[in-house]
């Protein structure tokens, strides 16, 4: 069993959790079977974002909870002490496997539009995208889908009362944490438009600056929330006394939230995206995310390549060209399927796979220039993710967000909850990028009550005798990091050789490949580029957290993104 770094370097976080040894009762599971394995590991797994969250999970599962309640305990303590990537003011996706069964359900936790929402809000005088009002401020929020998603999983699929696994949460919130050095340099960035609102000012900038390194930070208006949630539920939150100050706080910051539009809100399951690929089967998210559906594409297109028998350039070559139609397909189709007639069928075909893989060519890269261009900033890390196998084989798989770092910036006052911008993930304005250079079309336009598109692709890959839990924030770029990270599972690679593998992306347009430095030798740079491929360096990205279980040797391997500084291993 591998463990991270030292324990005492605490930023982010993995825990491999030792327990008793549970009896096979039946023959392993066959390759692409859905059902993870009739055989218990008998101990459990958590690599999460924070040691403090993967702490919190441990406590969970000592009470006797499973590993859907670690998995409510991971998120919630992630909003205390993570908020500039997540919270319960934002939501998530989860895909979750429970072994006594094999059921396999995808949990949508995706913020809404509110009922009063107008595209108008989000331009400006001469038609051009507003980028302060879709990212900044009430205006920017959509209706929070964490606490209902949490709800969701603990009535459902956990053991325990919400107050036993929302306990550890409240106790940091309550007693205090110190803050890391991301949580301190994301305060530090976003400070100008935190001291733009007296609540987010009051929360994030006491003394009129960012905390400094050392001190102890208590939330007690956040504490206070997740008391209330803890007592009665949905109710907690979207009822009463939180509902009362979220609206009233929004809407005299120029926001347009009801009670209503709160009441209203429905956390829901859904059937993953499953694929089969190398013997494999890929249990992913399905719409209002669009990375299940792109990572089933690309893996459709790549089936039709043996990339074991290729040099690293060509194998590159084919990687790209499905990223690239992949996300052709993800802006022109996509959106909330309870809004939207997506034609998934077809994207999930094999037979539409055939047909894409005949338009590439074997030694020269396609142009995207052929649709309308779209130049994007750098992907952000605004986004964690966390993976759970516990000791009797559950698995959790849960990606939750904020979107960009701090969210909207806007704190509710009276309530801790730090507010999304998850408006601008809307195609606010048909084919104008957002934040993070996608495009979207009327499938993505806002409407009330709409979910929002995500590239959010919590993933369990299940095969013959490995499985993989697997997840990263990256907004566009999670698509490509989780299917890469896959390739490398299937390759046989470990968690940590997975989480530290150097990466590239592709998203259709701007025509370029990012690229980490490392990630290709000269010889590959110098294939790709005679091919006709434009490499863009960038700072290295991503923030993956995999759990892997060796059924053959019931040995569980998790792993942190060793591109974030410090990190937690443990072994109890």
């Amino acid at each position: 069993m591998s463990l991270a770094m030292n324990w005492r370097a605490a930023a982010l976080g993995l825990l491999l959790v030792a327990g008793g040894a549970l009896a096979a009762d039946g023959a392993p599971a066959k390759a692409a079977s859905g059902h993870a394995s009739t055989r218990a590991p008998g101990h459990a797994a958590i690599a999460s974002a924070n040691f403090h969250a993967t702490e919190a999970g441990l406590e969970v599962l000592a009470m006797g909870g499973n590993a859907f309640d670690a998995a409510v305990a991971v998120a919630a303590t992630l909003s205390i002490v993570e908020p500039e990537s997540s919270g319960i003011g934002g939501g998530f996706m989860a895909v979750l496997h429970r072994a006594s069964d094999g059921h396999n359900v995808f949990i949508d936790a995706r913020e809404t539009a509110p009922a009063a929402v107008d595209a108008q809000d989000y331009l400006n005088p001469d038609g051009s995208p507003n980028r302060d009002t879709a990212l900044k401020g009430p205006l920017s929020a959509g209706i929070p889908g964490e606490p209902a998603g949490l709800v969701l999983i603990a009535k459902r699929y956990g053991r325990l009362p919400l107050k036993q696994s929302l306990a550890p949460a409240i106790r940091i919130a309550r007693e205090g944490f110190e803050p890391d050095e991301r949580l301190r340099e994301a305060i530090a960035g976003m400070q100008k438009d935190l001291q733009r609102w007296p609540a987010s000012t009051a929360k994030y900038l006491p003394g009129g600056k960012p905390p400094a390194a050392g001190v102890i930070w208590k939330d007690p208006d956040q504490a206070r929330t997740l008391e209330l949630i803890a007592s009665h539920g949905d109710q907690g939150f979207y009822h009463g006394e939180t509902a009362q100050k979220l609206v009233a706080a929004v809407r005299a910051a120029g926001g347009n939230w009801t009670l209503a539009d709160l009441a209203s809100y429905r956390a829901k399951e859904r059937t993953p995206i499953t694929v089969d690929y190398r013997g494999y089967r890929i249990v992913t998210a399905p719409p209002p995310s669009s990375g299940g559906v792109a990572i089933a594409e690309i893996l459709n297109i790549l089936s039709g390549y043996d990339l074991t028998k290729m040099d690293a350039a060509t194998r590159t070559h084919y990687v790209i060209e499905a990223m690239r139609r992949a996300f052709r397909d993800h802006n022109d189709y996509l959106g909330d399927p309870d809004f939207v007639k997506m034609p998934l069928d077809m994207l999930l075909s094999p037979f539409y796979a055939d047909g894409l893989r005949q338009s590439i060519l074997p030694d020269r890269a396609t142009p995207s220039s052929m649709l309308p261009r779209a130049e994007a900033v750098e992907p952000g890390m605004h986004t964690t993710h966390f993976s759970i196998i516990d000791a009797d084989g559950n698995m959790a798989a849960v990606t939750s967000t904020v979107n960009y770092t701090m969210g909207s910036s806007f704190v509710a006052e009276g309530t801790g909850v730090l507010l999304n911008d998850e408006m601008d993930d809307f195609a606010l304005v048909p084919n104008k990028p957002n934040v993070y250079g996608l495009l979207g079309s009327k499938a993505n336009a806002p409407v009330g009550g709409k979910r929002m598109l995500s590239s959010m692709s919590p993933s369990i890959v299940i095969g013959a005798d490995r499985t993989a839990v697997i997840g990263s924030p990256g907004g566009s770029t999670i698509i490509t990091q989780v299917l890469e990270g896959i390739l490398h599972f299937i390759d046989g690679e470990s968690a940590r050789q997975i989480a530290a593998h150097k990466r590239f992306h592709h998203q259709y347009l701007p025509d370029v490949v990012n690229v980490e430095a490392g990630v290709f030798d000269a010889a590959a740079s110098d294939a790709l580029t005679k091919m006709g491929y434009t490499l863009k360096s960038r700072e290295p990205w991503g923030f993956m957290n995999v759990v892997t279980w060796d059924r053959k040797t019931n040995q569980l391997d998790a792993a942190s993104d060793p591109r974030r500084p410090s990190g937690l291993g443990k072994v109890q």
